[in-house]
């Protein structure tokens, strides 16, 4: 991305935060073996201050959406000690292969990450961590469901594990999806859609909205979404 593509991606910006519109496919850094990721454009994102930001949290590489980054160290302890105490608010959409087995709920299923010879996973287990998915129907169409979820913890894959765990795992995942329902050229369809900090204590809650990937329009327009 050039300077002026990922400064356009800027959804909230004050002080102390900075919250950008993630897109899907780019890994937020760079694993054991390097290659392209989102820190290594977080320098056209100084706004005069002395270093670039940092992530506040983490998406996975296929997922989009609303991403925090801290401008400075104290703003990095401030988000942190929001995250930890699960004061943040985070509202993801994904559209899943058929539907959940109610209009809403919850799965509160503890994880733990496996490894196995082909490569590590989370699945659930009861002596992992806890892990706790709200999750609501928002609409259907073509064998598959548009769903909106709010998880109430942190852990790595949470919402993937969860709705395989409902049985209807989210569309184009390579991991916990449905390799044979997965139309050619369909990648994960999971976005992080909103969030919201309660960063200052005299204001409002600081809130983002994402729009959807180009990926997803479609498949949530097929499901009901309207555009908007």
């Amino acid at each position: 991305m050039t300077p002026d593509e990922i400064q356009a991606r800027i959804l909230y910006r004050d002080a102390l935060i900075i919250i950008i519109n993630k897109p899907a496919g780019l890994p937020v850094h760079a694993g054991p073996k390097g290659g392209p990721n989102l820190e290594q454009y977080f320098d056209a994102l100084r706004f005069g201050l002395p270093r670039p930001p940092a992530l506040a949290h983490r998406l996975d590489r296929d997922t989009s959406g609303c991403l925090v980054l801290g401008r400075h160290p104290k703003a990095l302890r401030k988000t942190g000690l929001l995250f930890q105490g699960g004061r943040v608010e985070k509202t993801y959409w994904a559209v899943v292969e058929g539907s959940p087995p109610a209009e809403e709920g919850r799965v509160a299923m503890s994880l733990k990450k496996e490894t196995p010879k082909q490569g590590w996973k989370m699945i659930i287990a009861k002596d992992g961590q806890d892990a706790l998915t709200e999750y609501k129907v928002m609409g259907r169409g073509e064998g598959r469901t548009w769903l909106e979820l709010k998880p109430h913890t942190g852990r790595t894959h949470q919402i993937r594990v969860h709705t395989q765990y409902l049985g209807c795992p989210v569309v184009g995942d390579p991991t916990y999806g449905i390799k044979s329902k997965t139309k050619e050229g369909e990648t994960l369809m999971l976005h992080s859609r909103s969030i919201s900090l309660p960063l200052y204590p005299s204001r409002p809650a600081v809130v983002a909205t994402a729009p959807p990937p180009p990926h997803m329009v479609d498949a949530l327009k097929a499901c009901g979404w309207l555009g908007y």
